[in-house]
């Protein structure tokens, strides 16, 4: 197992030069993650491309809360995209175009020019959301054959719900993840995460900083049955009201926030149970392949020679 070594001089100081403009200052490596390094210019164009998509003003208070967010989301995407090319994953274009006319209402020209006009580099954009495809396909690829779900349970399931009458409870929920760490990182990071859900939205601060994978699609989760989540994440939820985001719930490597946006009993004489044994299926797949995803992703980064 290679070692981490983390050579953090005046990495704070360091990084309170690179203020916008971009160009303005010499072009430096701050971080190599193995083969792949990260510049100061690729961490300003992430912050500037994170505070202008938010419509958050550029000033130096709100690059100095974005720098560590942002810096953490630079080495997981470089660790990702050494990843899948070890595996020579290629993403799915038809989906990367498809996630892109979701993210600009479907007036990309218009968003390339906005990203121009901010000297913002919009191929920068668009990589890191083919190396966010791509991981997806290398962990549904890796993994698929242990995500085994036991159907004649959730059948027995529903039929205990229908014999007993019990409603079926579902909640519509989005997720933001982030890495845990100690827990005085922990205290800042959350804090940050926090700020951000303040200034932006929750939907905005999960596509830019949440490390799930529903990031791509803004922490939605849709509807989820209250039978396909565990009992601590159920007792929080069931006690929120709509509109409001939880207390962060820390594991041990990732931090959880959950919004409760809606949430709906169905009569159990208005059951469909092949579209309840569906979605409950599909529910429970994903809950795993986002298991593997935050393994995998904690596995590499352990080994991984990160120099500051």
């Amino acid at each position: 197992m290679k070692n981490i070594f983390f050579r953090i001089f005046l990495l704070s100081n360091l990084l309170t030069l690179f203020f916008f403009p971009v160009h303005s200052q010499e072009n430096k490596i701050l971080v190599r993650v193995e083969n792949e390094i990260i510049t100061s210019f690729q961490l300003k164009n992430k912050i500037r491309t994170s505070l202008i998509l938010s419509n958050q003003e550029v000033n130096q208070e709100n690059v100095n809360r974005s720098k560590n967010q942002s810096l953490i989301s630079l080495i997981n995407l470089k660790l990702k995209k050494i990843e899948i090319e070890k595996y020579k994953i290629e993403p799915d274009l038809k989906k990367v175009n498809e996630q892109l006319k979701k993210i600009t209402s479907n007036n990309l020209e218009t968003f390339k020019a906005d990203f121009k006009k901010n000297n913002l580099d919009f191929d920068i954009f668009l990589e890191e959301i083919k190396i966010q495809n791509a991981w997806q396909k290398l962990i549904f690829l890796r993994y698929n054959n242990k995500v085994n779900i036991d159907e004649k349970e959730i059948e027995n399931e529903i039929k205990a719900l229908k014999m007993n009458k019990t409603e079926i409870e579902e909640f519509k929920i989005s997720e933001i993840e982030i890495n845990s760490s100690e827990k005085i990182k922990n205290k800042e990071n959350i804090s940050f995460i926090n700020e951000q859900i303040d200034k932006i939205g929750f939907e905005e601060t999960a596509f830019k900083f949440s490390i799930s994978t529903s990031s791509i699609n803004k922490g939605d989760l849709g509807w989820v049955n209250s039978k396909a989540l565990s009992l601590s994440i159920y007792d929080v939820l069931k006690k929120m009201k709509i509109g409001e985001i939880s207390k962060p719930f820390i594991k041990n490597d990732t931090i959880l926030f959950l919004k409760l946006s809606d949430k709906r009993f169905s009569a159990p004489n208005q059951i469909n149970e092949k579209q309840l044994k569906e979605s409950l299926i599909t529910q429970k797949k994903n809950e795993m392949y986002n298991l593997y995803s935050r393994s995998h992703l904690s596995k590499i980064r352990n080994n991984a020679l990160i120099e500051y």
